[in-house]
């Protein structure tokens, strides 16, 4: 169905209806109809100063009533929202800034020190400060909304072109890229998400994933804003707190990523009885193992159900369905309005059961990358989104994602997929978090190596786990997949989205950290 209003006007319609119904539960409850007042101020504050529509304006803020309040003030004034991942070096934060051609910055005291580094050498026409007390050169932002916000800027958008956020990848393969989202990719897939996860005003989502993130911000955020659903903001992962924040607000959705399950597992029985009112959880970001999924699904009696999608397609574009068949393992079928394939190397179609790069098309799929042809260029194979990682489909029309097609480790030839390895290691009692990636090595090309999490009560004996598990491995993989090493940590690196960083353990050197072992096992032939 076409969709005729940005962002802000569809937020404006929900909340003439939604009016007292609070929108977000934070340390203060804020209502749709005092978030649509607050949004007005924002945007009436940029208007004022210049902010024209396409103008960016950078977000600096941790998850709260405030990140929503600014999010929506900028799109209501026309402008793209540039969220700023909080974990980033000023360095980055001003490489962002810089390469966006960012208009302003609007970033919470808590990160004054880090917008004053990143920003020394950038000239904006707006600078708004999340805080209490006055800060020369800066807006207050609680000021604003003591102020009659008038006049609050009305500009007309086209929504297929106008681009509402720009989300910057990680960069783990080069310079980060400004994948730009325009309101039509962010509102059909809201609506996707809406309709598949059967989303009503009476759900409340508990958004602890960072708001800045893909996921987050759409699955979180904006199903809240377009739906009328409530949110629970958590400021960071704390399984007590956590618990306590779905008790204390009712909340009947869960959005996670595999590492908060695994911690979630953790938790005594008072803490999970406070889990009553989840109807369900949603796992993307990654892989769920799937020992992890039924352990959970077990202890909890909440159903899990994964999905996928990278950032550049809005983000959602499959998830198993919450009252269809679930096949654990796989991330599900395409959400509404999303098609997906499986292509060769070539940008061909493979049949189902075979190997291939994962591509998506449809309406949410990004412009593309700002001020980056080329990028783009080489993102598409036509208008299929290649998203870089390597699955199949089965005869149900069902995705399997096998693994990132950079994190393929080829021993002598042979194909080494880490998913694979990573599964019979999350089989193990001891295991609580295991990645494997793939080592240089002169005569093999690569080897696999595998970084674990003892749980607790395998810690004491943690000398023997190195052989305990190469013989696990040893008796359900292949010769060629065996971990050649295993470094043991007391927890494995992750971004603020709670997703293992692979890049950093391919860093760890053998005496970085960790205790190593080298199991003896021979050296797989080429075939």
């Amino acid at each position: 169905m076409e969709q005729v209003s940005d962002i802000g006007t569809r937020f404006r319609n929900v909340a003439a209806t939604a009016g007292d119904r609070v929108c977000v539960y934070d340390q203060q409850k804020l209502s749709f109809a005092e978030l649509d007042r607050r949004s007005d101020c924002v945007a009436a504050a940029l208007g004022a100063a210049g902010i024209q529509p396409g103008d960016r304006i950078g977000l600096l803020c941790p998850n709260g009533a405030d990140f929503v309040t600014v999010y929506l003030g900028i799109l209501k004034a026309g402008a793209t929202v540039v969220p700023l991942n909080l974990l980033l070096n000023p360095r980055e934060m001003a490489f962002i800034l810089s390469d966006c051609r960012a208009s302003g910055l609007i970033h919470h005291a808590a990160f004054d020190q880090a917008a004053a580094v990143a920003t020394q050498d950038l000239e904006f026409r707006i600078r708004i400060r999340i805080g209490d007390e006055p800060t020369p050169g800066f807006v207050r932002l609680s000021e604003l909304w003591q102020q009659a916000p008038d006049p609050v800027p009305s500009p007309e958008l086209d929504i297929h072109e106008a681009v509402a956020v720009i989300l910057y990848t990680s960069g783990t393969t080069g310079r980060s890229k400004g994948a730009m989202l325009t309101h039509a990719n962010l509102i059909t897939n809201a609506a996707s998400v809406i309709e598949v996860m059967e989303i009503t005003a009476d759900d409340r989502i508990l958004v602890v994933l960072p708001m800045f993130h893909a996921f987050a911000g759409t699955a979180g955020v904006l199903t809240s804003l377009l739906s009328g659903c409530g949110i629970v903001s958590v400021p960071r992962f704390d399984p007590r707190g956590v618990s306590q924040a779905v008790a204390d607000h009712g909340a009947t959705i869960f959005l996670g990523v595999p590492s908060m399950y695994a911690v979630l597992l953790r938790l005594d029985e008072a803490a999970v009885a406070q889990w009553r009112t989840i109807r369900l959880a949603v796992s993307g970001g990654a892989a769920l193992p799937l020992a992890v999924m039924a352990a959970f699904e077990d202890r909890f009696a909440i159903p899990v159900v994964e999905g996928d999608g990278p950032t550049e397609c809005g983000p959602v574009t499959c998830v198993n369905p919450p009252k269809g068949l679930r096949k654990p393992g796989s991330v599900g079928l395409p959400v509404p309005g999303v098609q997906m394939r499986i292509l060769d190397a070539q940008g061909q179609p493979v049949p189902d059961g075979t190997m291939g790069e994962v591509c998506v098309l449809g309406p949410s799929v990004m412009k593309g990358y700002f001020n980056q042809p080329e990028p783009t260029r080489q993102a598409f194979f036509g208008q299929w989104f290649r998203t870089g990682d390597l699955g199949t489909r089965d005869a149900d029309g069902y995705f399997y994602l096998v693994d990132r097609l950079k994190d393929l480790i080829i021993v002598n030839g042979m194909n080494v997929y880490p998913r694979a390895v990573e599964e019979v290691l999350y089989e193990h009692e001891w295991i609580a978090e295991a990645a494997v990636v793939g080592d240089p090595d002169p005569r093999h090309g690569e080897v696999p190596v595998a970084h674990v999490v003892l749980k607790p009560e395998a810690e004491a004996a943690a000398d023997q786990a190195p052989e305990r598990l190469r013989q696990w491995c040893r008796d359900r993989l292949g010769q060629h997949q065996l971990p050649r090493r295993f470094h043991l940590h007391p927890a494995l690196p992750k971004n603020a989205a709670g997703k293992i960083l692979k890049r950093e353990l391919r860093r760890t050197g053998e005496h970085e950290r960790g205790i190593i072992a080298r199991p003896e096992v021979a050296d797989p032939e080429p075939p």
